[in-house]
């Protein structure tokens, strides 16, 4: 295929289309101005990725804030792709590896310096597992901590006070390495995101038989646990646990239909006529908070159907097509969600971004009539299309 038969999609046209009725002393600086262009763009990419490549081999070598400089780097590197390739499945795909390698090295140093401190590790397994967008592989430019740490039985008090100081340690040094604090405090120095195996089967089933004080947050720590994944340690101690939480969300019908029931009611910042609504008053008037009015309900909803039909997949566009695959959407709808969740993440993306480079304060909030009237009705078609998952959600599990 020569260069002016080239298209990028079935909706563009060929080169032949634009150049067609130009004359030959026109054609030429018009293509030598997109061969410069290419060629630029493919140093860029090429240059990211060598870099990309001597960043991510330093950190088995690296020790305390130094890493926080790869890690910062290595956000960089992705923030400067994505304003040129604006792929949310690589900007996931990257971000989420090369942090799994950081908490790797995190971890692999607590363990080095309480070995060096005089403690004694106790002989059972243990695992780190992460949740939240880390635990669905949807990592993006800014992220925070999200973990549990489960151990083996058999290690009694002695290895509850050790994985007590582990996790201090860990937590403290996962933030010095650039992981932000969890502000919603799921972090292993917190007791609930902690435990042996034998404890955390006796606090889940206090969740599932409603035998906690505040059910309200147990249940929400419950959906939290739904996005569990694997990290580091020993494996096999990690998917015990997992399978545990998605058998009981499965077998206590009850408290999935609670989950469903929340996922349903989670607000969409749609208005009168289906229109985008925004803020009226205060600091964020004219805008809406697309984390929490756009995409955190469509991440929801699909967690609900996928828990419900077993399907073991943490991330989101995962879940989607599986869910597709087993008959509970239809290809076509299937297309919209996944079409819904890339437009309402680039947007977040492109948020975080602006706060990065310190255009706006916040890396929640859009003002969506700055945008193109086309990329508006994107957002506004998305949300329309969660709505739609939340109705299908409320009849399946009849939610009055």
């Amino acid at each position: 295929m020569s260069a002016t038969e080239f298209t990028l999609s079935p909706g563009l046209p060929k080169l032949t289309d634009i150049t067609s009725y130009c004359r030959i002393e026109d054609i030429m600086p018009f293509l030598q101005t997109i061969s410069l262009a290419v060629k630029s763009d493919h140093s860029r990419i090429v240059e990211w990725r060598t870099n990309k490549e001597q960043l991510v081999a330093t950190i088995d070598q690296t020790e305390g804030s130094s890493l926080k400089i790869i890690h910062e780097n290595l956000n960089r590197i992705e923030l400067e792709r994505f304003l040129l390739i604006p792929s949310v499945n690589e900007l996931h795909r990257s971000c989420t590896h090369y942090r799994d390698l950081l908490s790797h090295r995190v971890m692999d140093n607590v363990l080095k310096d309480m070995d060096s401190a005089g403690f004694i590790r106790p002989q059972v397994p243990f695992a780190l597992i992460s949740m939240g967008s880390d635990g669905r592989e949807e990592q993006t430019l800014i992220t925070d901590q999200d973990n549990l740490i489960v151990y083996g039985d058999g290690g009694g008090e002695v290895a509850d006070n050790y994985f007590k100081e582990f996790s201090i340690r860990l937590v403290d040094s996962l933030e010095e390495a650039g992981f932000k604090r969890c502000t919603g405090d799921i972090m292993p120095t917190n007791q609930t995101w902690r435990g042996s195996f034998s404890q955390w089967r006796k606090r889940l089933f206090s969740i599932v038989r409603y035998e906690v004080e505040d059910v309200g947050k147990n249940i929400m720590d419950l959906i939290v646990m739904s996005d569990a994944r694997y990290v580091a340690g020993d494996q096999e101690l990690a998917s015990d646990l997992i399978n545990m939480i998605r058998a009981m969300e499965r077998d206590y019908f009850q408290v999935l239909w609670g989950m469903a029931k929340a996922a349903t009611e989670m607000q969409l910042a749609l208005g009168f006529m289906k229109r985008i609504w925004t803020e009226g008053s205060g600091e964020h008037k004219g805008e809406f908070n697309v984390k929490l009015l756009a995409w955190a309900p469509l991440v929801m909803n699909v967690r609900i159907l996928a828990i419900n039909q077993s399907i073991p997949a943490t991330s989101t566009l995962e879940r989607i097509s599986l869910l597709e695959t087993e008959g509970s959407f239809s290809s076509s709808f299937a297309r919209d969600l996944i079409e819904a969740y890339h437009i309402l993440t680039r947007q977040r993306i492109l948020i975080q971004i602006k706060s990065l480079k310190g255009i706006q304060s916040d890396s929640h909030y859009l003002n969506p009539y700055l945008l193109p009237t086309a990329e508006r009705e994107q957002i506004r078609h998305a949300m329309i299309k969660t709505e739609e998952l939340q109705k299908i959600i409320h009849a399946n599990f009849h939610i009055v």
